[in-house]
């Protein structure tokens, strides 16, 4: 089974490309930011450890931690993102490994692993990965598509404000993935793109 990051900033696409692609048959979606927010949850590994490191006032009235809450925290401080990620990320590279093990079992040829973070994690294990292909969509372009899909302004400002300084390293297995354009077509693109870095046939639709 090959295991391709599918990286960029928040607005690039990557979860609707990876969504169309596991429609098809031997395509699996593994999304990085699910498995962490499963780390959060009352009972979850890191969710007294966050309380420890946050305080309860990032917590919601369920006593679930409040995504937007802990997130006004981490954007505007880097040193708190910096500690959230070595509490999470760990744990979401041992989830990783799980699910790509289930997936294999299951047969998968291809996974699809979303995340933002994937080439500038210090915690991110990249000998999982056969190939990284990012996402490159201009700033102006992820900004409309994050409003267009209701984010907040001030959300949405963090948020790139935060990822600014994401962009992809010069590795061999990098790959600068063109990102505009309508999603299938985006996606067909991907698709391409791994096949020609392996040099096997596309799944069939």
């Amino acid at each position: 089974m090959r295991v391709v990051g599918v990286v960029g900033p928040a607005g690039a696409g990557k979860s609707t490309v990876c969504q169309i692609l596991a429609r098809r048959p031997g395509i699996v979606h593994i999304d990085c930011d699910r498995l962490a927010w499963d780390t959060y949850r009352p009972g979850g590994p890191a969710y007294l450890r966050i309380l420890a490191r946050f305080g309860e006032e990032i917590l919601a009235e369920d006593g679930g931690v409040d995504r937007k809450k802990l997130g006004t925290r981490v954007f505007s401080d880097p040193q708190a993102k910096a500690d959230l990620e070595a509490i999470v990320h760990p744990l979401v590279m041992e989830s990783l490994r799980e699910v790509l093990a289930r997936a294999r079992k299951k047969g998968a040829r291809l996974a699809l692993v979303e995340g933002a973070l994937l080439l500038a994690s210090p915690h991110v294990d990249r000998n999982l990965f056969d190939l990284f292909l990012w996402l490159s969509v201009p700033a102006e372009v992820r900004r409309a598509r994050l409003r267009a899909a209701g984010w907040p302004e001030e959300a949405l400002r963090q948020r790139i404000q935060a990822q600014e300084e994401l962009s992809p390293p010069s590795l061999p297995n990098v790959l600068l993935v063109d990102g505009q354009g309508s999603p299938p077509v985006v996606a067909e693109r991907v698709l391409q793109t791994i096949h020609s870095y392996f040099g096997e046939e596309a799944p069939s639709s």
